[in-house]
C-alpha cells in the first residue's frame, strides 16, 4: 500500500480531514506501548466517519476504530491499514432534561462531570475509568455496582460499509463485557443516556469516594490498559494471579501490578511482546494451579 497515495487521495474525498502518516501507536493508548499505525485519521462528525468507512471499502483498506486506547495494545510491528480515532475529536455532549446525548468519543470522565453539573446521577460509577463513551457501550463497562446497561437508552451506530443503525436498548444486547456492537462488529458514534435527577452534593460526594476507592487499589502511577483479564465465573482474575504466586512477577519490562494482580503494568520501555509473553505465563501458571483459563479483556492488534 502506498501510505502516501493513500492519504492524498483521502484528502482529495474527504476535505478537511485530519490524518497523519506512520503515526506512533504508543502515543495514543494507556499502555505507552505499540509500533506505527500506517495511517491515522481523527473524524470529527458521522459524515466524515461515513465518507471514510466507504472510501477504505472501496480500496479494500484495513481499518481499525479506538477511542483514546485505554484498553488496547498495539503489536510493535504497528497497525498496516488506517486507525479512525474517535476520541477528543469526536466528543461533543448535551444536556436535555434527564437526557444526555453524546458523541462516543467523549472520556466517562467527561460525561460524569456533565451529568454531575446537570445535577444528574447515575454515571458516577463511570467517573474514574478511563475510557471513552465508545468502548463502554462496547464491552457494556461497569464498576462498583453500575454499568452501562443501567443508563444507556439507544446508541446510533454503523458498520464498516458507513451505513447507519438506531438501536435501542433492547437490541444491544448487553451482557457482562459485551454488547451487540462488539459482537457484530458495529461502530458506535452516538448514545442517549437516561438518567435521574440528584443533589449536586450527592452525586460530587459518591463520585469522589468511587475515586478515592479506585486511586487506592489500582496501579494508576504505572501505564497500564485496566484490568488485563475478564473476571472468570465463579472467580475474580487478580486474587487467581495473586494466589498462583504471581504478585510482581516481572518479565522484561512488564509486570504484574504488585497493588492489584489483575493488572499487567509497563514499568518503562516494555514492548508489546513482552506484555504478551507475561501474558501467557500468567495464564498457564493459573490453569496449571487451578484448572481455570484467563480470557483477555484487552484487545489486541496489530503486527509483530
Amino acid at each position: 500500500m502506498d501510505k502516501a497515495q493513500l492519504a492524498e487521495d483521502l484528502r482529495k474525498a474527504v476535505p478537511g480531514l485530519c490524518l497523519r502518516i506512520d503515526e506512533p501507536m504508543c502515543n495514543h493508548t494507556s499502555f505507552r506501548i505499540g509500533g506505527p499505525a500506517d495511517l491515522m485519521i481523527w473524524p470529527t462528525s458521522i459524515g466524515e466517519v461515513q465518507q471514510v468507512l466507504k472510501f477504505l471499502k472501496c480500496r479494500g483498506v484495513p481499518v481499525y476504530i479506538m477511542g483514546n486506547g485505554s484498553n488496547l495494545l498495539v503489536r510493535d510491528g504497528g497497525f498496516r491499514g488506517v486507525i479512525l480515532k474517535l476520541a477528543e475529536n469526536f466528543s461533543r455532549i448535551t444536556v436535555e432534561g434527564t437526557r444526555l446525548q453524546a458523541q462516543v468519543g467523549a472520556s466517562l470522565a467527561k460525561l460524569a462531570n456533565a451529568a454531575c453539573q446537570a445535577g444528574l446521577g447515575g454515571l458516577e460509577f463511570a467517573s474514574g475509568i478511563p475510557g471513552t463513551l465508545g468502548g463502554a457501550i462496547a464491552m457494556n463497562a461497569g464498576a462498583y455496582g453500575g454499568e452501562m446497561a443501567d443508563v444507556l437508552q439507544e446508541v446510533t451506530c454503523c458498520d464498516l460499509e458507513g451505513n447507519l443503525y438506531h438501536f435501542g436498548l433492547e437490541d444491544l444486547e448487553l451482557g457482562y463485557r459485551t454488547s451487540r456492537v462488539r459482537s457484530q462488529g458495529y461502530i458506535a458514534l452516538e448514545a442517549v443516556l437516561q438518567l435521574v435527577p440528584e443533589e449536586l452534593a450527592v452525586i460530587r460526594a459518591k463520585m469522589h469516594e468511587l475515586n478515592k476507592r479506585r486511586r487506592e487499589k489500582q496501579p494508576l502511577s504505572f501505564p497500564s490498559a485496566g484490568s488485563t483479564f475478564k473476571r472468570p465465573p465463579g472467580h475474580y482474575a487478580g486474587k487467581l494471579i495473586d494466589d498462583a504466586g504471581l504478585r510482581g512477577f516481572t518479565h522484561g519490562r512488564a509486570q504484574v501490578s504488585e497493588q492489584h494482580c489483575g493488572f499487567i503494568i509497563n514499568l518503562g520501555g516494555a514492548t508489546a511482546k513482552e506484555v504478551l509473553e507475561l501474558i501467557e505465563i500468567v495464564r498457564q501458571r493459573v490453569w496449571e494451579k487451578f484448572q481455570v483459563r484467563l480470557e483477555l479483556e484487552v484487545q489486541v492488534i496489530g503486527e509483530d
